[in-house]
């Protein structure tokens, strides 16, 4: 039976005293002689009842996105309508159910609120002195808390009711099951270049502008946007930044670490539970019973948990010298660790390394200079933003600030220059003509302003201007349409029993293949075509490379007996008579909700609104 989404109340209780204030979107100010929203027949839709409800789906958007959503952005897409039409019909159906009389007892009632873990002591009892403060602390009586819990209560039988009677769709779900288990078994050959019985001729001129009037696409150049930029970079800053001999040296002696690296291993380590369980591992070992690697997955485990990577002797503590004193491959111990007796297998010996300060001084203080020009960058930054406040063009930051001018014919495939980077494709993609220049971070430090001059729009270019490519495209087109034609040409002649080996072919079988599998080196609907087959079929198909044969030797028919299928068939029923009963019980809040008279005070929804911003 598919349940309807609703919002206990238990559960709103809950969160608004842990979050407080209605976690950051409480009634804080709010009047307090403002209780209800409007009405759904003879039931009240309450301020409370639609804030719990907001908050909940607020935190459930907040834990989607990742991050914080604040009111405004929540109602930018709705969700403060679609939560108070949630609350409408809600409370239509309480109506409903008040109408017809199902309703619960008050022993009912009474479970409910005495296994409520917010009313209850330390020790897991029913405190009634917390039950009656925590109602006050969010506004709520216990009569009305009560009634809240009745109603909910009926709701739900009636939702029972309404969708008890729907049976499993078995049908439905074997018949799913029964496309998707079935299996085939096929073989491929390839069709290549080599087994072209007559080679593919040069073009003619009439071929060649019959294929440049039919690709039209193939040969448009893409919009051009002619644009003057002004950029200065840390890098074409650099050389003109002098750094001291004595900032190089501290620098290196800041990251002698790097620059002096100690003897290091690669190394691998298998804990056990036992000086004796490592012991009877080592020994089996040497007797060549199982490697290593067996042994690790002996355990349950894989190489990466077992993996230390590249460490120094004192990584390793009392195990060090023992390890670093084997041979690449050589498995030592049973070592002492702090978790336990442990083999260790060493995978490579890494030689000490040493940067000499000489060595490693020119990218110091290329590192330097680089860091001085992006500061130097920054600060001059509001000066040329003074500059084009005051009206100066692009060529004249040229000439007053270290600023270089130069232009770009850039497209969408532009990647080359000052289209490496992303800030500058995004402002020369948005970039209109006559806009104001603005100053633009780039990533690495630098900056850069932009003048879009013209815009060439995409057009076909002339036939002679792209001919050598024009040719190249015309032969791979010619000689894939002379690949699939001799390859319907073989499948023609191929019979069930045909061995594909003796017609030039090299065939790969390929078994219980289902219409979800993927086979290497076929095209998009590859499976489609398979499963449209008969069996003894044979086919040619083509591909991106040209193109393929395949026969279907086998169709197997799914075993609905097995328990795989069974468990599927299974899932499939579940989630049909889910969704059916869902549909069917949508539609009944809908009819009741329709035939219900609702009165929203839209006043009051906005004051609420207000009050949450």
């Amino acid at each position: 039976m598919a349940t309807k989404k609703r919002t206990p109340i238990a559960v709103w209780i809950i969160m608004i005293l842990i979050m407080g204030g209605l976690l950051g979107f409480g009634t804080g100010g709010f009047t307090s002689t403002i209780s209800r929203l409007g009405t759904a027949g003879d039931k009240e839709i309450t301020v409370a009842s639609y804030q719990s409800a907001l908050n909940e789906q607020l935190r459930s958007l907040e834990a989607q996105v990742g991050s914080r959503v604040t009111f405004q952005q929540a109602q930018s897409i709705g969700l403060d309508r679609s939560v108070l039409a949630q609350i409408i019909t809600q409370r239509t159906l309480d109506n409903e159910a008040a109408e017809l009389g199902v309703s619960v007892g008050d022993s009912r009632v009474r479970d409910e609120v005495l296994s409520n873990p917010s009313f209850q002591s330390l020790s897991g009892s029913f405190d009634r002195t917390l039950y009656g403060n925590a109602l006050r602390n969010v506004g709520l009586s216990e009569a009305d808390y009560e009634t809240s819990i009745r109603d909910e209560l009926a709701r739900t039988l009636l939702q029972g009711a309404v969708v008890g009677g729907i049976p499993a769709a078995l049908v439905y779900a074997e018949t799913v099951t029964a496309f998707l288990g079935e299996t085939r078994d096929i073989e491929t050959a390839p069709i290549t270049a080599a087994m072209l019985t007559t080679p593919v001729p040069g073009p003619t001129e009439p071929d060649l502008q019959t294929f440049y009037d039919e690709n039209p696409d193939m040969f448009t150049a893409p919009e051009a946007r002619q644009i003057t930029y002004a950029m200065l970079t840390p890098a074409m800053l650099a050389d003109k930044v002098e750094i001291d001999d004595a900032q190089v040296q501290d620098l290196y002696e800041q990251r002698i670490d790097t620059f002096r690296q100690p003897e290091r291993r690669l190394v691998e380590r298998l804990i056990f539970n036992t000086a004796e369980e490592a012991e009877a591992a080592l020994a089996r070992l040497s007797a060549e019973e199982l490697d290593f690697d067996a042994l690790v997955a002996e355990r349950g485990l894989s190489l990466g948990d077992v993996d230390l990577g590249d460490v120094a002797i004192e990584d390793l503590g009392t195990a060090g010298e023992a390890v670093f004193a084997a041979d690449t491959g050589e498995v030592v111990g049973p070592q002492d660790t702090n978790l336990g007796p442990a083999l260790f297998r060493v995978n490579a010996v890494l030689a000490a390394e040493e940067t000499s300060f000489d060595e490693a001084a020119p990218d110091l203080r290329a590192e330097l200079a680089t860091d001085q020009a992006r500061r130097v960058i920054q600060s001059d930054g509001e000066t040329i933003n003074d500059l084009i406040a005051g009206g100066a063009t692009l060529e004249d930051l040229a000439e007053r600030t270290e600023l270089e001018l130069q232009t770009i014919a850039f497209t969408e495939g532009s990647t080359e220059g000052p289209a490496a980077y992303e800030a500058f494709r995004a402002a020369a993609t948005a970039a209109t003509e006559g806009a104001y220049p603005e100053l633009i971070d780039l990533d690495d430090g630098g900056i850069f302003a932009l003048r879009l001059d013209s815009v060439t729009p995409p057009a076909v270019q002339p036939l002679e201007d792209v001919r050598a490519r024009l040719e190249d495209a015309w032969r791979a087109a010619a000689e894939k349409t002379a690949l699939l034609e001799q390859a319907q040409q073989i499948a023609s002649d191929v019979t069930s029993d045909t061995d594909l080996a003796t017609l030039g072919l090299t065939p790969t079988a390929s078994a219980n293949l289902t219409r979800g599998s993927f086979v290497a080196d076929t095209p998009e609907g590859f499976m489609r075509t398979v499963f449209e087959m008969a069996p003894g079929e044979t086919r040619a198909v083509a591909t991106e490379a040209g193109a393929i044969i395949v026969r279907l030797n086998t169709v197997t028919p799914a075993d609905l007996a097995s328990e795989r299928l069974t468990a599927q068939a299974d899932d499939i029923s579940n989630q049909a008579s889910a969704g059916i009963a869902q549909d069917v019980f949508d539609a009944f809040a809908e009819a009741v909700r329709a035939r219900t008279d609702v009165t929203i005070d839209q006043t009051a929804v906005n004051a609420v609104n207000a009050q949450l911003q």
